[in-house]
């Protein structure tokens, strides 16, 4: 859920609203002519905001918000499933108010309009990220493997093999000949073992700026959390500190790497001991899901219609160049990537 996403308008057809608003009429909660977008979602989910009966306002609060999680693309009881692991961990989660599974509707508490992609600044950005730090190490303590679904071998080449498919052949439309295959793959495996490599916690999987609100109490409010697994110990501080929506200084993200390193080995996480070791996981494996992002920014776009992640392309890809030029294993991308753009009429790219 990205409250700074364009919002696609219900049409007069959208038998879905309708039955959404007829569920939402019977519990008696909302005032359902009050309904308007909450935010927009690079999945196939909707959400609304609504106003609260009156009289329940001092419970409830003033608004609500409806999701739409049509059944046959989305999976609420995952999003059920790990609400509850989330809040046990003290983490600030919408609360379920109402459910209707079978149809995939929910009705969750109102966390505010305030992404942290919003508000974050320079002067900001240390107090908040500590915040932020603070609730995934929560979350990390309460890990044990069978919970979640495991991020293994089939599921980390799967995700790898979007860039190759939608960045590399739809975005640019190269056909990478048999040895630039070759050297893309051995990289790969460079990244799959490292990954593999690493101890497993629980994995949020999207903690960045823009599913993470900022609240007076609690802060963040941690949202789009419904396809979390059980998976590298790195992951989601490499989703946090290297995000493809906001950029900060080398020297500023491996401060904040090993101040959340630091917290990390007190309390008992299983983070590599050696600090250099555990940057280096950390690398790899933003390298993974920046090549992941690049993929499924540019599915987004060829396949969904959804043009404005194309945006982020220039910093996903500058993260890449400069992981891959700092060890010997990863260097081969960078020389593909440059294969590949010298290919490439140069009017309209950017990076």
């Amino acid at each position: 859920m990205s409250s700074s996403l364009p919002t696609t308008p219900a049409t007069s057809s959208d038998t879905r609203l309708t039955q959404l608003t007829t569920w939402l009429d019977t519990l008696g909660l909302v005032q359902v002519e009050s309904r308007r977008p909450a935010s927009a979602d690079a999945s196939f989910r909707r959400y609304f905001r609504l106003d609260v009966a009156p009289a329940l306002r001092a419970k409830l609060g003033a608004t609500l918000i409806a999701m739409d999680a049509p059944p046959e693309r989305e999976n609420v009881p995952a999003f059920i499933h790990v609400q509850g692991l989330l809040l046990a961990a003290g983490v600030s989660v919408p609360a379920i108010v109402a459910q209707d599974v079978a149809n995939g509707f929910l009705l969750l508490s109102d966390l505010g309009t305030t992404t942290y992609l919003q508000r974050l600044d320079v002067d900001n950005a240390p107090f908040m990220y500590s915040d932020a730090v603070d609730a995934l190490i929560k979350f990390q303590l309460t890990s044990e493997a069978g919970v979640l679904p495991e991020y293994d071998r089939a599921f980390i080449e799967r995700e790898l093999n979007l860039f190759p498919e939608w960045f590399v052949g739809k975005h640019l439309g190269v056909t990478m000949t048999p040895a630039q295959s070759a050297t893309l793959n051995k990289v790969f495996e460079a990244i799959i073992a490292n990954n593999l490599a690493q101890q497993q916690v629980f994995m949020h999987r999207d903690f960045h700026s823009r599913n993470l609100m900022f609240m007076d109490q609690g802060n963040p409010g941690v949202l789009d959390f419904q396809d979390a697994v059980f998976g590298p110990v790195t992951y989601d501080l490499a989703s946090l500190l290297r995000d493809a929506y906001v950029q900060w200084d080398e020297e500023i993200v491996l401060d904040w790497v090993v101040r959340y390193w630091q917290r990390a080995k007190a309390v008992g996480l299983p983070v590599n001991p050696d600090i250099d070791a555990f940057y280096q996981d950390f690398e790899f494996m933003a390298l993974q899901r920046h090549l992941k992002i690049l993929g499924i920014f540019c599915r987004l776009n060829y396949r969904d219609g959804k043009s404005a992640y194309l945006g982020d392309l220039p910093t996903v890809i500058d993260y890449v160049r400069k992981t891959c030029n700092r060890y010997i294993a990863l260097k081969p991308l960078a020389r593909l990537l440059d294969a590949f753009e010298d290919k490439v009429p140069q009017v309209g790219y950017t990076f």
